[in-house]
């Protein structure tokens, strides 16, 4: 378990294994050059929207929907791009941080005689853009994987062969990777976690109310395995059985909102021999040799009904269905850097049925994605020299600086908190570590070899390079200059177990951060969105780890009691959304994120109340300082999403959707109702016991 997000989709709340796009400490020191060998055509670039009076609709009131009233005008003007599931602050701008990127994998491609990154980026960049190839390939590529897949013969071979597949990083049943332990946050330990299933969550595979998708989903594996080579027929009943285990592997699993908000179920620390006695058929001791990792004290074997089941399917599910199974894994997973035929057929499953994207990503953004996902902080390191200017590190500081101010105010003047656990508190709050921009020191990428021979080369060797950088952290201290997310990302995130707060630079743009808006659009947008990240350090999961990031109670009985009650509050707010017929908000498996909204949009109300004390309201267009606060949040949070999308984050995603977001946390400050003149009784105005305050 470490980070949590502020965006629209979320870090699974679960250990934080092998990311690719992580910085480790290495020998070269992270700065732009003040002269950048790039150069960016910003008129080929989406340019962000800042909030203005014109998108405000008269016709919809504040005090009944801020949301409506301040993003539909637009929303209605700006529809939903085929090929995009939503559209919005984030959405727009993460396709204009992919733009940038597009710009610089071919100004870096054109170049002759690259090294470093430069060759990494420029051979995923040709690799991946050579579409004539990638179709004359077709399933070649994975002809030797394929062919290690038919010759199993039993369970013994199959678990035989997971180990030997890990080791390269591949690993089609379960995550395995290092964080920090639990129990001392300054060193990492092994981590291994629930996975096999490819629906959105387990209840996909049992909820009547998903019978539909399921029956897509048989027959989208019966066609993946028809585009590997297996006839028509035989395609058909391998799927049914293919459903079949994966069924068996959810009903093992814990759900998204088990997992969400029991942070506990990932740490269950045991020794090789228990592990051992607990899946016989999969001995973790052979598992961990076949690593080439030494023999640990113990590492956790996170929800250890999933890896007994998989050991009970070792030995009862025949190797038939296995070999299935793991072929379906292997082309479906690879499908991505194979020819067209098999990029269509995962976009009609998971983009279009699953989703409703209407038309496929151009190639050249799939290709900028892939990148990303396999060297994402090389292509993060050339993005910050253009993209990123100094002051805008400058003002984070500051704001970051102001925030956390009125953080510790809140803390030091809650009454239903006792003196015991507030000095604990004020203590987490003494060892918070913003993180700004970028990182201090760049990753380095020796020992990975790329080509302009294969893509799927280039993937899977970045694959196994990176899960073998990540194995090298296992029983070493924790680097806290480590990030884990790239600077072209537009999100945000803390850390629980390091008690950090990350601001990547792609997402100090407008609407979230704008040096031209004055200060109540910023404090109601970025400031808000530091406040989240802030407050995910005292929210209902983030509170279970201390000072100094270990996994302990820190709370008296009677203050975690008082926190329940308020958080269960929240809880029945949120249960109260909707965002249509069948569509309900889970107040529960999105309540870290709610008291995140809560504590964050406070805190920056209280600092912006702060730094304009004694300043005269400018009231710019008309609309007074509180008026455009509130605008700036509501602004940062206008998107739409598709029919299907929005289903799929309800049963998924630990965020409520944009629009809910947007008058959920309004809807319990009095400054909201005083700012646009709301009565009690009306729908943005929680009075009352309706009104919830946490931090």
């Amino acid at each position: 378990m470490s980070a949590t997000r502020i965006g629209i989709v979320a870090f699974p709340a679960a250990v934080m294994l092998a990311l690719s796009g992580c910085q480790k400490a290495a020998d070269k020191v992270a700065a732009a050059p003040a002269t950048p060998a790039w150069k960016l055509d910003e008129s080929q670039l989406t340019q962000p929207f800042r909030f203005s009076i014109a998108d405000l609709d008269a016709s919809k009131s504040a005090c009944t929907d801020l949301a409506a009233n301040a993003n539909d005008k637009w929303l209605a003007a700006n529809p939903i791009p085929a090929d995009q599931t939503s559209w919005g602050a984030f959405q727009l701008l993460r396709d204009r941080s992919l733009q940038v990127q597009h710009q610089l994998a071919e100004q870096v491609a054109a170049q002759t005689g690259q090294t470093g990154i430069h060759k990494i980026i420029a051979d995923f960049w040709a690799t991946g853009m050579d579409e004539k190839h990638l179709n004359e390939q077709g399933i070649a590529p994975l002809a030797d994987r394929l062919a290690a897949i038919d010759a199993l013969t039993d369970g013994a071979a199959v678990a035989a062969y997971l180990r030997k597949v890990a080791a390269q990083g591949e690993n089609p049943l379960f995550e395995f990777g290092p964080e920090a332990d639990f129990k001392d946050s300054t060193m990492n330990m092994a981590y291994a976690e629930q996975g096999g299933t490819n629906l959105p969550d387990r209840e996909y595979y049992f909820d009547p109310a998903h019978k539909a998708i399921r029956e897509a989903y048989v027959k989208h594996i019966a066609k993946v395995l028809e585009l590997s080579g297996v006839a028509a027929a035989d395609a058909a009943t391998q799927a049914g059985d293919i459903m079949k285990f994966e069924t068996r592997l959810a009903r093992g699993s814990k759900s998204r909102e088990e997992v969400q908000r029991d942070v506990s179920l990932y740490y269950n620390p045991v020794t090789l021999a228990e592990a051992d006695k607990l899946t016989p058929n999969f001995p973790w001791s052979a598992f961990f040799a076949s690593q080439d990792l030494a023999a640990p004290a113990k590492f956790s074997l996170a929800m250890p009904a999933f890896h007994q089941e998989v050991s009970r399917m070792l030995a009862d599910v025949p190797v038939a269905q296995w070999k299935s199974y793991l072929r379906y894994q292997l082309v479906d997973n690879a499908s991505p850097y194979l020819g067209d035929a098999f990029v269509t057929e995962r976009f009609e499953f998971y983009n279009k049925t699953l989703n409703g994207q209407q038309e496929q990503r151009p190639r050249w953004k799939r290709v900028v994605g892939v990148i990303n996902n396999s060297v994402g902080e090389a292509m993060g390191q050339l993005y910050v020299e253009v993209a990123f200017p100094p002051e805008s590190r400058q003002r984070m500081e500051q704001l970051v600086g102001n925030l956390t101010a009125a953080l510790k105010a809140r803390i030091e003047k809650l009454t239903w908190m006792g003196d015991a656990t507030k000095a604990k508190a004020i203590a987490k709050w003494n060892t918070f570590t913003p993180k700004i921009g970028y990182p201090t020191r760049w990753r380095e990428w020796e020992g990975l070899a790329t080509s302009r021979d294969s893509y799927f080369g280039n993937v899977v060797a970045a694959q196994a390079f990176n899960y073998r950088w990540e194995l090298g952290k296992i029983g070493k201290p924790v680097d806290r200059t480590e990030w884990g997310m790239t600077p072209q990302t537009v999100n945000a995130y803390y850390n629980q177990q390091q008690n950090e707060v990350v601001f990547p630079a792609a997402i100090l743009q407008p609407p979230f951060f704008d040096a031209k808006a004055d200060d109540a659009l910023n404090y109601g947008a970025i400031g808000a969105v530091i406040g989240h990240e802030l407050t995910h350090g005292f929210d209902d999961q983030g509170a279970r780890f201390g000072p100094t990031g270990n996994f302990e109670q820190w709370w008296t009985d009677a203050d975690a009691r008082e926190f329940k009650a308020l958080t269960g509050k929240l809880v029945q707010q949120y249960n109260g959304y909707s965002v249509g017929p069948g569509l309900k908000v889970n107040g529960n498996l999105t309540l870290g994120e709610n008291i995140a909204d809560l504590g964050g949009l406070n805190v920056a109300y209280d600092a912006l109340q702060h730094a304009s004390a004694g300043k005269e309201d400018p009231k710019i267009d008309g609309l007074t300082r509180d008026q455009r606060f509130f605008y700036g949040w509501a602004t940062a949070w206008r998107s739409a999403y598709r029919e299907q999308a929005i289903k799929v984050q309800l049963a998924s995603d630990p965020h409520a959707p944009a629009r809910i977001r947007a008058n959920g946390t309004p809807a319990n400050l009095p400054a909201f109702a005083a700012a646009f003149g709301c009565k009690d009784g009306d729908a943005m105005v929680n009075s009352g016991e309706k009104r919830v305050v946490i931090w």
